[in-house]
């Protein structure tokens, strides 16, 4: 009927509407998985389930940014709907990716009680794996990582559920759910057992390509597991401690793959691995700002740092714009995004530098309009219009902006 984008593009806005998903996108995508699902099997049909999902807790994701309760309360019944059916199928019963992701949506829709219920029988259905499964850490990571967002300071962290899950993780035992408190001394324990996990990891070379791709996976989520437990045990500056000592690591492995054996698996891999470990490092960082009093330089310090090697990042874009928005000098961030764009052929950084001045414009033309009496324009409006058109103006010339549909269109939307 026409011309319709498939899935949907958040970027745009008409009006006070958000574009969603389009009813015949949405039909299209449904119908390609519900095809391959008939043609996959084993562990290929497991990938496709674990995609499948995915997409579903992004409509979820979006339901809740744009605050539609009754769109997101039947959406939600949609995708639990398709979890469960998944979770039923012989081959997918432990699979512990699914039930990490279908304890995911159950707590982004608000249901944390059944959320801890659908985690602890995936833990204690897991087996005793400990630090040396790398499904075990990633969902034992998660778990952890949600209750910490509802602590509303660190004071006594060491006492909650959070803490129990990594306690439990390092014991190697069957998994036995909270109980209200943890034991001082299996604190103790799991600390040095992460400390000798982590050291192993970081000293030991990997025989083949496959056992790397296997262990930056592992070394990723046991660092963010080993800092989380930090964090909530010690404090913010014994966790940031990890991520460098980590980060540093796989900076000289890096450097040594290339040296020795030229292009290789490995070192597609780890930069990837970097970039995790650099992701959960921010990600901490504003954590801890938000629920306590933080200088904004260490964030500030470590996200240049990152998206100068990782200009195509968009969390890590949209972290930046985040702490650049609580500054009112907007002339450390423009020389950044200058000096990315210039470096680089990826469009994240024209695209973000855009939004940024977007927000901006914003900004100025609300508190322009603010119905209180006489004000004093401090920042032209028209400097911003001019600056903006420029910016597009850059970009459409650059080889890769030049083929992007979603920068055109932002570009005429801007200009109507």
């Amino acid at each position: 009927s026409g011309f319709n984008s498939v899935g949907h593009m958040d970027t745009m806005s008409r009006g006070r509407h958000q574009i969603g998903h389009y009813k015949e996108g949405e039909e299209f995508i449904q119908n390609v998985f519900q095809v391959l699902s008939q043609i996959f099997t084993g562990k290929e049909k497991s990938n496709l389930a674990i995609c499948w999902l995915q997409y579903e807790i992004s409509k979820v994701i979006q339901c809740l940014q744009a605050k539609k309760k009754k769109k997101l309360k039947a959406q939600g019944r949609k995708s639990k709907k398709l979890a469960k059916n998944f979770l039923k199928a012989p081959d997918n019963r432990n699979n512990l990716s699914l039930w990490k992701l279908y304890a995911y949506l159950e707590w982004l829709l608000g249901n944390t009680d059944d959320s801890r219920k659908v985690f602890d029988t995936a833990l204690c259905t897991a087996g005793t794996g400990g630090l040396k499964s790398a499904q075990l850490c990633s969902l034992s990571l998660l778990y952890a990582q949600l209750e910490v967002e509802l602590l509303e300071s660190t004071e006594g962290a060491v006492m909650s559920r959070a803490v129990h899950i990594l306690t439990k993780l390092t014991e190697n035992g069957s998994y036995v759910p909270y109980s209200g408190q943890v034991l001082p001394v299996n604190v103790l324990k799991a600390r040095k057992t992460y400390e000798h996990a982590l050291q192993d990891y970081l000293s030991e070379t990997p025989v083949s390509d496959q056992d790397q791709a296997k262990d930056t996976d592992q070394l990723v989520n046991l660092v963010g597991c080993y800092a989380l437990f930090q964090y909530l045990t010690v404090g913010i500056d014994a966790a940031v401690l990890i991520y460098t000592q980590a980060s540093e690591k796989l900076e000289i492995s890096g450097s040594q793959k290339c040296e020795n054996t030229g292009e290789n698996f490995g070192i597609l891999n780890f930069p990837t691995a970097l970039e995790a470990v650099t992701l959960l490092h921010t990600n901490l960082l504003r954590f801890h700002m938000k629920i306590s009093v933080y200088p904004l330089n260490p964030l500030r310090e470590a996200l240049t740092e990152a998206l100068k090697r990782y200009p195509s990042n968009q969390s890590l874009w949209r972290s930046y714009i985040h702490i650049q928005r609580k500054s009112h000098s907007a002339s450390k961030a423009r020389r950044f995004f200058d000096s990315v764009t210039r470096s680089t052929n990826s469009l994240e950084p024209w695209l973000f530098a855009i939004q940024a001045e977007q927000m901006r414009k914003k900004l100025t033309e609300r508190v322009q309009r603010a119905d209180v009496g006489e004000i004093h324009c401090t920042i032209p409006e028209t400097g911003l219009t001019n600056r903006i058109i420029a910016l597009f103006e850059h970009a459409v010339q650059s080889e890769n902006g030049s083929h992007c549909p979603l920068l055109w269109r932002m570009y005429l939307n801007f200009m109507v």
